[in-house]
């Protein structure tokens, strides 16, 4: 019984997904210099010596912004292409994307309401 070819061609994507990244760092940590110093090891903040611990809590709201910024962003990147591409599709599969991205919008609205009755958009 002989091996699938489809099941092969896997194999071997699989066994280059993992050792590309393996292989890179390995040669990265070869050839890199290392020459840690105390001055290397210090906290950076713009030039000036920090004082106290660098261990300070952020409010929680801060990283929520972020991230309903990443969120939006990356709406504006999936939406892009569409709208570019849309103008050619007048088909009956162009009605289908279009339900398709207004289900995908709903959905992004829906989560823009959520976070803005969480007060989560208020900056303080």
């Amino acid at each position: 019984m002989t091996p699938d070819p489809t099941h092969l061609q896997l194999a071997v994507f699989l066994l280059i997904g993992i050792a590309l990244p393996i292989v890179a760092l390995s040669l990265g940590r070869l050839l890199r210099p290392h020459n840690p110093t105390a001055e290397k090891e210090i906290t950076y903040e713009s030039g000036v010596d920090p004082k106290g611990d660098s261990w300070v809590q952020f409010n929680v709201r801060y990283y929520l912004f972020a991230l309903l910024f990443v969120i939006f962003d990356v709406e504006a990147v999936f939406l892009y292409p569409w709208a570019v591409r849309y103008d050619a599709l007048r088909t009956d599969v162009g009605l289908f994307i279009l339900v398709e991205m207004l289900i995908f919008i709903f959905f992004l609205v829906l989560g823009l309401l959520y976070a803005w009755k969480k007060k989560v958009l208020e900056w303080e």
